[in-house]
């Protein structure tokens, strides 16, 4: 025993491991990665044009010809995954959204570029109603302004085969229509694109954070909102009994979105399914770590990397996130 009168007879001392960097990084529990990144972005029609995007600093609009020399940079630093989102001129959106199925559209031109110059590389594409929507919404919508969902079911399982035909990986709805994994899935086997992966948002908030996405994409509705058909913000379990329903219906992978504000959800979904779950770092979480870091609040380098390994933590395989390209520098110079 000690004569030091502050010595504490401790058996247990937790710092002893981490009492230095290799200690720490012996024990460590959870690990990223570039690999686990899905880089979004945000795609325009033209060659050689790049547009910036107040909302969130550092990201631009961009022709597929720009963004193939981005995706060398990702390719070169491992990050393996994007997933392009349109922003069409208002001329071709109309209450039909049928611009979404155009096997010579923006999407799915992009994918076929895309997969010819970087083969190895995984595309997964947005299948949803709003870029292409006049309306703005995720759906068809009716004369007194009711969501449809049967009829945009019919809308995005041609808009999903379209894409795989292009090539597409996954397809991505992200819709929140009943039913549409299971109709999509029959879709693609029925066109032969039985390798053509799911991957569902199952578990979509109707969360302030899209802001600055809706921003990017000029796709806001231009009236109500989505309540209706995403998920309520206060409700846990009823994510539960959506992402059991797309699994049912054959979806390959689930998503969790927003990320940082329902870790809960990625916990709990994480815990109730052995299928990989995702979770996406969205627009809004983006600006506000951005604003924070830019006014000199935050460490940005620390603030990317913690952020992104909380979402691992909580159970998610696989992070969407605007921040992949920074990640993936920062985590190769550790």
């Amino acid at each position: 025993m000690s004569n030091n009168p502050y010595f504490l007879d401790l058996t247990h001392r937790p710092r002893r491991n981490r009492k230095s960097e290799t200690v720490r990084a012996l024990v460590c529990e959870t690990s990223l990665s570039a690999a686990d990144l899905v880089y979004p972005v945000f795609i325009i029609e033209g060659e050689n044009r790049e547009e910036t995007i107040l909302s969130m600093p550092g990201i631009t609009r961009k022709t597929i010809d720009r963004l193939l020399m981005e995706v060398q940079e990702l390719v070169d630093l491992g990050v393996m995954a994007i997933a392009p989102f349109p922003a069409i001129d208002e001329s071709k959106k109309n209450p039909m959204a049928t611009e979404s199925a155009n096997p010579k559209g923006l999407v799915q031109e992009c994918v076929r570029r895309v997969k010819a110059a970087f083969p190895q590389v995984v595309v997964m594409t947005d299948i949803a109603l709003d870029p292409f929507n006049s309306d703005g919404h995720d759906g068809l919508v009716s004369p007194s302004g009711e969501i449809l969902n049967d009829e945009t079911v019919e809308v995005l399982c041609k808009m999903a085969v379209s894409h795989a035909e292009a090539g597409a990986d996954f397809v991505c709805p992200s819709d929140m229509m009943d039913g549409r994994i299971g109709a999509i899935r029959c879709a693609l086997d029925a066109a032969g694109y039985t390798n053509t992966s799911i991957m569902a948002y199952s578990a979509k908030y109707a969360s302030a954070l899209y802001g600055p996405f809706r921003d990017a994409l000029q796709s806001a509705p231009k009236a109500g909102d989505k309540k209706t058909y995403q998920m309520d913000p206060a409700n846990r379990r009823e994510a539960i009994y959506e992402v059991a329903l797309d699994v049912d219906e054959g979806a390959d992978m689930v998503m969790v979105k927003p990320a940082s504000f329902y870790l809960d959800v990625v916990r709990e979904v994480s815990d109730h399914f052995d299928i990989p779950v995702s979770a996406y770092q969205v627009s809004g979480e983006y600006a506000m770590l951005c604003a924070a870091a830019n006014n000199g609040w935050l460490d940005r380098d620390r603030i990317i990397l913690e952020s992104l390994l909380s979402i691992k933590r909580a159970g998610a395989k696989v992070i969407w996130t605007y921040f992949a390209k920074e990640a993936a520098m920062l985590l190769e110079r550790k």
